[in-house]
């Protein structure tokens, strides 16, 4: 899997830029402030139409503009394909075009172009709320499933339709009439965000044990546990038994969700934790086991999806690398001995000898 070349027109701080990549390291140098992020944004984006730093499309475009376009060739699935997205500053749907052919999702170009994203904020998403925990799982899924993004994004229509249900139920108490229809569908598209997690986290356990392992020298043991509402037993029972453990949870929790307003139960709330010799990161880690701990699931990540797809993801590194100490960073460097990668950095002569070097300026190319 490799991105060939990228043109960008009024996305972030560009105004237009055609760029084209190493088949192996690049290394994206500059101060800070002149479009390095948000060129591994668009990279993200791209293969994925998430973008890792905002939920609103409208924030990409570049300010003043219309319209914004990302546009590269990626070779993949053993042929050269084509992505463009077009997205708009206002209301309108942004569009997606692969191979020229206006698609309506971004789980058509499912596999097409997955990236795995390292950043510094990465490197506390261990020590920090669930919200980050989550996001870190939910970006990978959808990438490797098509069908988890189309039951995320249903699931978190239906929490949001419900959410209001419960905050103008007083004002309209006529609501609570439909509130079982909006519960029974969270409980059903609930279920299958819960059997897909719960594999996904297995999977992730196991690749992130075998890099953890061998970064500490066998000393300590990695291990991942998935969290969910208490009735489910076996998040891996047949999703019509997850749909009942989720409906008796929610029923156990009617009377304080009308109290509160607020939804309380469902995999909205789902976490992880990672233990390394059996002591929870997130209490008790030292900043050098939680880093080579995130390092560990970023590569496991990788891994995963590689074995998945059968192609190495491309690899983005967004200043992390200065975030580590020596030993770590040549960790994760002897890491990236196949595919693509991008890594970022603002100091030009630090990693040149790791491959081509492009250099930004106020978001211009100014060597490449």
């Amino acid at each position: 899997m490799k991105l060939n070349n990228l043109h960008l027109e009024n996305f972030r701080n560009y105004g237009e830029l055609f760029a084209a990549f190493d088949k192996g390291v690049n290394l994206i140098v500059g101060d800070n402030a002149q479009g390095k992020t948000n060129l591994l944004e668009a990279i993200a984006f791209l293969g994925s139409g998430r973008a890792f730093r905002t939920q609103k499309t409208a924030e990409l475009v570049h300010f003043g503009a219309e319209f914004a376009q990302i546009e590269g060739s990626v070779f993949s699935q053993e042929r050269e394909q084509s992505l463009r997205w077009v997205l708009f500053s206002g209301q309108r749907p942004r569009q997606l075009y692969r191979n020229g052919v206006k698609k309506k999702t971004a789980g058509e170009i499912a596999g097409v172009m997955q990236t795995v994203l390292f950043c510094p904020e990465d490197l506390t998403v261990l020590k920090g709320g669930a919200s980050g925990r989550r996001r870190l799982a939910d970006a990978a899924l959808c990438q490797l499933r098509p069908n988890y993004e189309a039951a995320l994004t249903e699931y978190s229509r239906i929490l949001e339709q419900k959410s209001r249900i419960l905050k103008d139920r007083y004002e309209n108490t006529a609501l609570l009439e439909i509130l079982p229809e909006y519960n029974a569908r969270l409980c059903q598209v609930g279920a299958l965000l819960i059997s897909y997690r719960a594999r996904f986290f297995e999977g992730l356990g196991r690749e992130a044990s075998v890099y953890h392992g061998h970064f500490s020298g066998g000393k300590e043991e990695f291990s991942l546990v998935y969290r969910t509402v208490s009735t489910v037993e076996d998040p891996f029972a047949p999703v019509s038994q997850l749909e009942d453990n989720l409906k008796a949870h929610l029923e156990s929790h009617y009377r304080a969700e009308l109290e509160s307003g607020q939804c309380l139960t469902g995999p909205h709330k789902d976490d992880f934790d990672v233990f390394l010799s059996d002591l929870p990161v997130k209490a008790f880690g030292s900043q050098g086991q939680t880093r080579t701990a995130t390092i560990s699931l970023k590569l496991a990540q990788r891994q995963l999806m590689k074995k998945e797809a059968g192609q190495t993801p491309i690899l983005l590194l967004d200043d992390v690398l200065s975030e580590l100490d020596p030993a770590r960073q040549d960790f994760v460097l002897n890491q990236i001995t196949d595919g693509q990668v991008f890594i970022t950095c603002c100091e030009p002569g630090r990693f040149t000898e790791l491959g081509t070097t492009i250099e930004i300026k106020q978001g211009n190319i100014i060597k490449n």
